[in-house]
Formats: C-alpha cells, structure tokens, sequence
C-alpha cells in the first residue's frame, strides 16, 4: 500500500482560488462514437445497435460533496444528455489534486449524484496526479487511493475512490439475449483500424431492463485501438480460456 502525501490546506486554498479564476481550458466530456435508436431501447431494424463510447476522466459526486464543493444549496445542472437515460453530463467541473499538489483541472462531474464519491481516470491520467490507481469496475472502491477535489465553494478530501474503470458494455435484457450472456458475463471486443486492430477482452456485462447497447472504454484505450478511423467493430462471447483483463494488437 503507497502513502501518499496531500496538499496542506494553505495549498489547498490556494488551489481553490485558482479554480475560481478559470485559468485552464475545460476538459471534454466523455465521447460517444457510434449510435442507435430504440425499442427495445437502441434497437434498429429489429436488431442491436452497438455504440462504443470514450469515458473521458471524470467523476461522480454525493450530494453532500456537491454543496461542499459548489455551495450550500448547490444541484448539478445537467449540461449535456449521456446516451444511457437518465444520466448526463454537468456543467460543474471540479480540479482532482493528488500527492505532490499534481492535478487535474476541470474534470467533469457526471450526474446525477451518487451515494458515494468516485473519480474514474485513464491510465495516463493516474500516471500524471502521482496516483497508483487500480483497474476496478464502478462502484468496487473498497482500499482505494483518494484525492483532494476542488471546487469553487470548497474542498473535499477524499480517502478512496480513484480507479481506473474496468471497460464494460450497458446492455438491456434483449441485447443479453441476443449475444447469450448475463449480467456479469465477459464479452469481447475486436476494434479494427487501419494498422492498430485491437481485441479487448474481459469486457464485463452490465445488464439492466432500460439500458441501451454501449461499450465503454477509456480514452488510453480508444487511442490504442484508433475509434475514430474504426473499419469493423465486432461485439462477442469471450472465448473459453481466456481471462484477466487484457487488449491484443493484431
């Protein structure tokens, strides 16, 4: 287990005061590349519509962080639909500060809020705050590193919850279905591109009634595999015998 050393609260404010200022252009949210309609939900023509996704670091607040972070009374004010319902991205934007007062500025706070706090980072992004943070899917935080999350209003520190989200697909009961997996099943998927095809595996199902068909990988990942110039993308069973989490060039 690392120890990690944390700004002191003279950094801290000072850090605040910079957020207030705005001195640093703001960070995307998280792109989607690929689109579908619905019914069942992302369906066209009678079949799966699969969108693959970019998850741009961001993070998830409680209502308790966002009034800490923005002020009392503060609501996250959606400012862009995700293409899961129900989810979007804010217009608040907080700066993630790891050991040795590294940061990232204005890194998008997703709603709505959650029970507890979380901040999903690429790989290049954990490498630049100083932070070891472990490949989890979302939600599994237990023994996590934490951060300091600045806002305008204020500070938070948080004593876990920075991971690097394990790539997963959203998938309704039809999608599973149709490929023969459950909720909690690996997939595999073949991203081919112009001389840097990649096969992700141990892609994790999450099924639920209302989701739409979407892959969500980070942008270390998307890079890796060139989406943008995406020739062929193929959604599959994970193959017996394969596991741990891993991608393959071709």
């Amino acid at each position: 287990m690392t120890t990690q050393v944390m700004p002191d609260r003279q950094q801290i404010e000072a850090l605040v005061r910079q957020a207030i200022r705005g001195v640093v252009a703001p960070q995307s949210v998280p792109t989607a590349r690929f689109s579908g309609a619905a019914n069942p939900p992302g369906w066209v023509d009678g079949k799966p519509n699969l969108r693959v996704s970019i998850s741009a670091r961001h993070c998830h607040l409680t209502d308790e962080h966002v009034e800490i972070l923005f002020g009392p009374g503060a609501k996250l004010i959606p400012e862009k639909d995700l293409y899961q319902d129900g989810f979007y991205a804010a217009e608040q934007t907080v700066m993630v500060v790891g050991p040795r007062r590294r940061m990232l500025p204005n890194v998008r706070v997703l709603g709505p809020t959650r029970p507890f706090s979380q901040v999903e980072l690429a790989f290049t992004d954990s490498i630049s705050l100083g932070i070891d943070a472990p490949v989890r899917h979302s939600g599994k935080i237990d023994g996590t590193p934490g951060c300091v999350l600045v806002g305008p209003a204020g500070t938070v520190q948080l004593t876990q919850g920075v991971i690097r989200a394990a790539r997963h697909v959203h998938m309704n009961f039809a999608d599973a279905e149709h490929y023969g997996v459950a909720d909690g099943d690996m997939m595999q998927l073949v991203i081919r591109s112009p001389q840097c095809s990649v096969t992700f595996d141990e892609l994790l199902v999450r099924a639920d009634k209302a989701a739409k068909l979407e892959v969500h990988i980070d942008t270390d990942e998307g890079n890796a595999c060139n989406l943008d110039s995406a020739t062929e993308v193929l959604l599959q069973k994970q193959p017996a015998g394969h596991s741990d989490c891993a991608c393959k060039s071709h």
